[in-house]
């Protein structure tokens, strides 16, 4: 049985246009857009109609940065696929990218396994993966062949977390090379892991222990440093580039001069890069653990570059890198010692309204704001035009946003399963009213309608916004 929805009176959003125009709706894609009130409009039926009169017709968010369940510093993440995606659908957020992990030992594809049987049958939205890259060795780059083939076409490495995630050089530049020949894009996280390991040790032997010492460590030359060199990396082996949460305006200007070069470098920062900074991470009584994480938020006057990179396209998207731990029991694993602190933030409820928030600051556009939170990103990881937009064809991953609506942000109203907000008390203009996810309500007038097991396993073509 065909099942037709019809959405009137809104305004459409997209990162190309901006239209007063009703959307219509079958069997789980959109079928087509027609100029509200025309003829063509008003002769659509449909079981069901929503009235977005007053409202913002946009994409679902894609959020390409995400960690449910991570293992981390003898703890895990405390949203599963099932809380961390339920949570995204009241944010505004309808498709994830996860980071399915190969331990070293292990083959890629046990840890792709490993990461499916988490989310399968778990998520109440569109999901995907890509493959954190542990173990370079001649096994693993054949893998890399196999896996671009099925639908997981990024890869990300580190530069951090030595005995942990860490590749060297020469093992990054081995997985760069085998990117360039499969279509693959290398995602860095680029901090120099090596250096920063001898300042965590001569910090605590100081007696420096507490939270904000994890900010002034991880200086912002050592991220300045590491994307500098993995950029030439990428030039050596004539691959593409995606550097993911960038919080240093050093490590902004290095992506800006090779974008100027005409590379194929790209850069992704993160909501708290945007409205949090060092100011938070030396909150007294130990509050300062719950802003632990790598990269690690800066002092305020980094927002700035941060904002420019946003609109001159030096930075492309914003993802949440959303890897929650609860103060109780987890961040305070850290206490006396900020490196034992787990490393993360929650924040995949947050980044749709924030961002809209900096529609009013003047920061961006509206049209940025969907090119930023949907469009790019579902180019950047080949799920494009089925994600992040509206159009024929697309999935209807719809939401129904509130403009005017304000809300404060806090843990007593959001639904990712932590015990704190990154952005308690944080008074916000706009809010989610209503999520489609491929055409079924998710959220339903701020009620949850969804339901475990609706996400789905998404593959994904290559990258779609090389130069």
């Amino acid at each position: 049985m065909s099942s037709r929805t019809v959405i009137r009176n809104g305004l459409v959003i997209t990162a190309s246009d901006e239209i007063h125009a009703d959307v219509l709706i079958e069997d789980g894609r959109v079928v087509a857009l027609a100029t509200t009130g025309t003829p063509a409009a008003e002769s659509w039926t449909a079981e069901k109609t929503i009235d977005a009169t007053g409202k913002y017709v946009i994409p679902g968010g894609v959020d390409a940065h995400t960690h449910m369940e991570l293992p981390f510093g003898g703890t895990f993440a405390s949203d599963t696929f099932e809380t961390g995606t339920r949570a995204a659908a009241w944010g505004g957020t309808t498709t994830i990218v996860d980071f399915a992990v190969q331990s070293v030992g292990r083959s890629l594809r046990e840890g792709l396994d490993a990461w499916n049987a988490k989310a399968d049958g778990n998520c109440a939205i569109d999901y995907a993966f890509h493959m954190i890259v542990s173990d370079v060795n001649q096994e693993t780059l054949k893998e890399m062949d196999l896996l671009v083939q099925e639908g997981v076409t990024s890869f990300k490495q580190f530069m951090a977390y030595p005995g942990v995630f860490y590749s060297d050089d020469g093992q990054i530049l081995r997985a760069m090379q085998r990117s360039a020949e499969n279509g693959g894009l290398i995602m860095m996280h680029a901090e120099n892991g090596i250096a920063i390991d001898v300042l965590v040790e001569q910090a605590l032997a100081r007696g420096e222990t507490d939270p904000r010492f994890h900010g002034e460590v991880r200086k912002a030359l050592l991220e300045a440093e590491a994307t500098h060199r993995a950029i030439k990396l990428a030039q050596v082996a004539g691959a593409p580039l995606y550097v993911v949460h960038v919080s240093a305006q050093e490590a902004v200007a290095e992506l800006a001069r090779a974008r100027d070069e005409g590379l194929n470098v790209f850069g992704e920062t993160c909501p708290q890069y945007l409205f949090l900074s060092t100011d938070n991470l030396a909150e007294p009584d130990f509050e300062g653990s719950k802003y632990v994480c790598s990269t690690p938020l800066r002092p305020k006057e980094h927002q700035a570059a941060l904002w420019r990179g946003l609109r001159t396209n030096d930075l492309q998207v914003v993802s949440t890198d959303h890897c929650p731990f609860c103060f109780v029991g987890q961040k305070e694993l850290g206490r006396g010692d900020f490196s034992k602190i787990p490393n993360g933030l929650p924040g995949v409820e947050n980044r749709m309204d924030l961002l809209h928030q900096a529609v009013v600051d003047g920061h961006i556009s509206r049209r940025r704001w969907i090119e930023i939170g949907c469009a790019t990103p579902a180019r950047m990881f080949g799920l494009y035009p089925k994600k992040g937009t509206i159009a024929p064809g697309a999935d209807a991953d719809i939401v129904i946003y509130d403009p005017h609506a304000e809300q404060v942000m806090s843990v007593e109203t959001h639904h990712m399963n932590v015990d704190y907000s990154a952005y308690e008390g944080k008074r916000v203009t706009g809010q989610v009213e209503t999520v489609l996810s491929r055409g079924e309500p998710v959220i339903t007038e701020r009620e949850f309608t969804g339901r475990a097991g609706h996400g789905v396993y998404t593959p994904r073509s290559t990258c779609q916004y090389l130069l």
